[in-house]
């Protein structure tokens, strides 16, 4: 395996995770059946990430896009992140990780049984201090920002905040997760080259690492080839 500098993890890795429809259809199988196999390289990147040391990662799991998919692509992904959360969160609850949720909770067609589970384990992990795992759930980053201005306008109109004082970090306390960190590293699989409306404000000075590994298909060794991508690249933050 790839030799790490144990001493420039990335603390924030967020995850593209693409591919799954691909690697079903090479198989002849439904497109569900790629998600579900990409369970499994989720919750093994997420044990790699804990282990190399990362602080933060975020999974994009369901865009606002993604609704626009077939009726039973997006009922099985519903239901299927409320049966992954049955069935994984009490062992990542065990390694001390605290999960998030970012993304349009009060949308109503999620369906209530996925909001009550979701809520449930942010308070189940509340107070543990290892990694922190986003799910991108119902994420789109424009409507994140739109929903941040909102709220900052909504506060001066109301007289509790001073325009003159509105600056980056006034932005980013009005995001889904306010505590939230810069992105460093950014992985797409599948060899697609975009970001998707994934992170654009968090994202602004990460380094991106594209691959054509499709996800269900994506393991420790590639998450290590990546981090060692993001280990020999510069990061100088607009410096010379």
């Amino acid at each position: 395996m790839t030799e790490l500098d144990a001493g420039r993890i990335p603390a924030h890795i967020g995850l593209i995770l693409d591919g799954n429809g691909r690697w079903a259809a090479q198989r002849d199988l439904p497109r569900t059946a790629g998600h579900a196999a990409g369970e499994a390289s989720l919750f093994s990147t997420i044990d790699s990430a804990r282990e190399l040391g990362v602080q933060w990662l975020t999974a994009y799991t369901f865009s606002t896009e993604n609704w626009s998919r077939s009726e039973e692509e997006v009922e099985f992904l519903m239901f299927f992140n409320e049966d992954i959360l049955l069935r994984r969160r009490d062992a990542l609850n065990e390694q001390n990780i605290r999960i998030y949720f970012a993304g349009e909770m009060d949308d109503p067609r999620v369906p209530d049984r996925n909001r009550m589970r979701m809520r449930e384990t942010e308070e189940m992990t509340r107070h543990n201090t290892g990694m922190r795992v986003v799910f991108a759930f119902n994420y789109g980053s424009r409507i994140e920002m739109a929903n941040a201005a909102r709220a900052i306008a909504l506060a001066v109109a109301e007289h509790t905040l001073d325009p003159d004082l509105i600056d980056t970090e006034t932005v980013s306390q009005h995001l889904y997760v306010p505590e939230m960190p810069d992105v460093d590293l950014i992985i797409r699989t599948s060899g697609e080259i975009r970001l998707s409306n994934f992170l654009l404000w968090q994202a602004a000075y990460a380094e991106f690492v594209f691959t054509d590994v499709l996800w269900p298909d994506f393991s420790q060794d590639h998450l290590v080839d990546a981090i060692a991508e993001y280990q020999r690249r510069k990061r100088r933050f607009g410096t010379a």
